[in-house]
């Protein structure tokens, strides 16, 4: 078998593109809780109290959906070699590798995956200073949850090509992925069309992670599901609704792994461990409809040539 292209560090950042940039931009910075970095006419870059320049980009567009999400990579040789083995591998590479030029700087290489997302990989970005802010606000982006129309598909690439583990299965679902001590950073759910799920923004506490309900609640925004806690990483979840009906979600506590001793598990879709605190009740139609997004067909969308590229 193949080795994956790279090592992963972490989920560094994502781009969403969104119908409505201006009321998101003021959404995520005055209510969420991040802030800002630049705003232009077409979007913006909005980061946490960690230390990535961004977390968050916002892109103008007539539909919902999702831009690219930007892994972290050790080394700008790192992204060469990856280049190299995508390349080999017939993954259809649309910038790099080589420096982005974007407004974090770096050296990457972007690709897209079977059903059209953009990957990047991204080495030497700027980092920023860590915040320190008395709110109840996030450290950054923790996970992501897209929809795939074929999850064994999904899991394959993600593990074969990008060297991801799967930490936990809901029955045949869900996948949980993890490149990380962290449960998973990308998770999938089985569903009709590709699309993106939600967004988690890391709390760095239950405290925090109840304070920054509070804070929204204020706002008047109340959550679409939660506050709960997850059977399938034992991590608290609270989802809310952007402007644009985009799902963000704070969640706090996510489980750790020791390579060593973990198992896989298979988990069973019931309420009781869809939430074991029993405080969210089942989710609403509301709520899984926010969550099923609108059909994307991501880079294909624009490139139709790179469906059949990505196919070989």
């Amino acid at each position: 078998m193949d080795q994956p292209i790279v090592t992963l560090r972490k989920l560094r950042s994502v781009e969403l593109r969104t119908t409505a940039p201006a009321e998101s931009t003021d959404f995520y910075t005055d209510v969420w809780g991040l802030a800002m970095v630049e705003r232009g006419d077409e979007g913006a870059w909005l980061r946490g109290t960690g230390d990535e320049h961004h977390v968050l980009q916002l892109t103008a567009a007539e539909q919902n959906g999702l831009g690219r999400i930007t892994f972290a990579v050790a080394t700008p040789a790192d992204i060469d070699e990856a280049a190299r083995r995508l390349e080999l591998r017939g993954v259809p590479i649309v910038a790099g590798p080589g420096p982005t030029g974007e407004i974090s700087a770096g050296y990457g290489v972007s690709f897209v995956d079977p059903e059209g997302r953009v990957i990047q990989l991204l080495a030497d970005a700027y980092a920023v200073t860590r915040m320190y802010r008395q709110e109840a606000v996030p450290v950054g982006v923790t996970h992501v949850v897209l929809n795939t129309v074929d999850i064994d598909a999904a899991v394959a690439f993600y593990r074969d090509v990008l060297g991801m583990r799967v930490s936990d299965w809901s029955e045949h679902q869900m996948a949980f992925m993890r490149c990380n001590s962290d449960h998973h950073s990308i998770a999938f759910n089985q569903a009709e069309w590709t699309a993106v799920n939600h967004v988690a923004y890391e709390m760095p506490s239950v405290d925090h992670f109840m304070r920054g309900i509070g804070r929204l609640r204020h706002h008047g925004v109340s959550p679409m599901w939660g506050p709960g806690r997850h059977g399938p990483g034992d991590n608290t979840f609270s989802y809310f609704s952007d402007p644009a009906g985009l799902v963000c979600e704070y969640t706090s506590g996510i489980a750790q792994v020791d390579e060593d001793r973990w198992l896989c598990r298979v988990w069973r879709r019931v309420p009781e461990l869809s939430d074991t605190w029993g405080t969210a009740g089942a989710p609403s139609a509301e709520v899984r409809a926010h969550m099923a997004g609108v059909p994307d067909d991501g880079a294909f969308g624009t490139r139709p040539d790179l469906r059949e590229l990505a196919r070989r």
